[in-house]
């Protein structure tokens, strides 16, 4: 039996992935989440099989958790749940360690799967995805420009977009000021913006901020 944690800050999503489950004898959910924090303690506890993950959580949002976990319990498989498109986390997703790419309204074969292949040690890659991915090794020119960034990257632009202190940041993300702001002036590089801004701007404009 395949042991499944939900971790979904909408009780309601929450129920509707465990009715997908118990039509199978094949799965046991074994615990649900509404936090980041709620999602690293099942993490920790070691207590099932494949974890899915929300990225919209209420206290640190699931690509924070994401990495977390992944420094701490690297061979969980995390599927992530998502209501936004695949293009604008999945790619970064998969860099930081993710097993799969899940978008909320899929069906519920897919869904089973999905939680079949990454409990398998495989990585789960929809049609969707595998195209973005394509895309990105053929060097799109169209691919979005946060995809070319680093995990860590990715995180601090995120939250320079939202407005933080690079002193904030390196609070959160327990860096240095020095460091946190070499990673913004890489990020400027790379998307070849030029102030804190343009990365609120283009946050917004590409539906990145919650």
């Amino acid at each position: 039996m395949i042991r499944v944690a939900i971790c979904d800050d909408h009780q309601i999503v929450r129920a509707g992935f465990k009715q997908i489950f118990s039509s199978s004898d094949e799965f046991s959910v074994v615990a649900e989440g509404s936090t980041g924090r709620e999602a690293l303690d099942i993490a920790r506890r070691e207590i099932c099989d494949v974890l899915l993950l929300d990225i919209a959580m209420p206290d640190q949002s699931g690509i924070d958790t994401l990495r977390t976990i992944r420094q701490g319990q690297p061979d969980l498989p995390v599927l992530i749940l998502s209501g936004y498109p695949a293009q604008q986390y999945a790619l970064n997703l998969f860099k930081m360690g993710a097993n799969g790419y899940l978008n909320k309204e899929c069906e519920a074969d897919e869904l089973i799967t999905a939680v079949r292949t990454v409990y398998q040690g495989r990585r789960y890659v929809s049609s969707q995805v595998g195209e973005l991915l394509a895309q990105s090794f053929d060097r799109d020119p169209n691919t979005a420009l946060h995809t070319e960034l680093s995990d860590r990257e990715f995180q601090v632009f995120l939250r320079l977009a939202r407005g933080a202190t690079v002193s904030d940041i390196g609070t959160a993300l327990s860096l240095s000021i020095k460091t946190v702001s070499t990673y913004r002036t890489r990020i400027m590089e790379k998307m070849g913006l030029q102030s804190n801004s343009d990365l609120t701007y283009y946050a917004m404009k590409n539906n990145l901020l919650d």
